[in-house]
């Protein structure tokens, strides 16, 4: 079997997001030879005055340090992928808890502000890392969130990766997909345009997974508390998705009763 030429990309909202929801895809590919990035879009470090109470509910419920709370997840980012043999990638754009208007104040001060719509503040952001994305290897893979939990950042690279990349894939956003189980289907608008493809993961591959995401240590106890409790969600995930699963738009002219494609394991 040849070994495939192009890079996998995933381009993640957050210093976690990838890893949480395709680690063992990660895990999968770079077995097989492949160059994995982890592109991640929300890496700048905060401002020096936290700018919102929600900001500093955070900060402290992760347990994290003033005035290096990036700076840390940057560091458990890179251990996470090395972990998996991916290559992390911090791009230089602040995420929506320090994303300020022109007055100074938070564009998302509160959290039904963060999983509501994106601000008109944030035009030109999802433009900016749309020109980002597309300085990518033309003949990468790119896969990015689906925009489940309806986060703000989520929504802003799916918005920014669909400008560029229609042919891209879109990955479910685990633990999201178990805080709110219709989010799937409302992420996708019109289901019956998507078709979605899962990798069943092998024993190894999950562990790989679960490896990686406790490199995370700021964010696993706040998710879910402990090891085991992420082991059995992310297993009860898979359980019903049949495996890591993805969304690419349905080609032009494609009849809706396709079925759905699960690589074979």
């Amino acid at each position: 079997m040849s070994l495939p030429d192009s890079p996998l990309v995933l381009v993640s909202p957050h210093l976690d997001d990838a890893v949480l929801s395709c680690g063992g895809r990660i895990a999968h590919e770079v077995a097989r030879g492949r160059p994995v990035v982890v592109l991640t879009a929300f890496s700048r470090d905060e401002p020096l005055e936290t700018p919102s109470e929600l900001a500093a509910d955070l900060r402290r419920w992760w347990k994290l340090p003033l005035a290096a709370v990036m700076a840390h997840r940057r560091r458990e980012d890179r251990e996470a992928c090395s972990r998996l043999g991916a290559e992390p990638v911090h791009l230089d754009f602040p995420d929506a808890l320090y994303r300020l208007d022109d007055r100074g104040e938070p564009l998302y001060p509160t959290l039904e502000a963060l999983y509501g719509e994106i601000h008109a503040a944030d035009a030109p952001l999802v433009e900016a890392l749309a020109r980002r994305i597309a300085a990518e290897d033309p003949a990468a893979e790119l896969l990015g969130p689906l925009g489940v939990g309806h986060h703000v950042d989520h929504q802003i690279v799916r918005r920014a990766l669909e400008r560029v990349r229609p042919e891209a894939g879109f990955y479910e956003e685990f633990p999201y997909t178990e805080w709110k189980r219709r989010a799937v289907p409302k992420a996708l608008v019109r289901p019956e345009t998507w078709r979605s493809e899962a990798l069943g993961l092998t024993a190894e591959e999950l562990e790989a997974r679960v490896g990686a995401i406790t490199a995370y240590a700021s964010q696993v106890p706040a998710m879910f508390r402990t090891v085991g409790r992420l082991r059995r969600q992310l297993r009860r995930a898979l359980k019903r998705s049949g495996g890591e699963r993805i969304w690419r738009l349905r080609a032009a002219g494609a009849g809706v009763a396709d079925s759905a494609a699960a690589s074979p394991r």
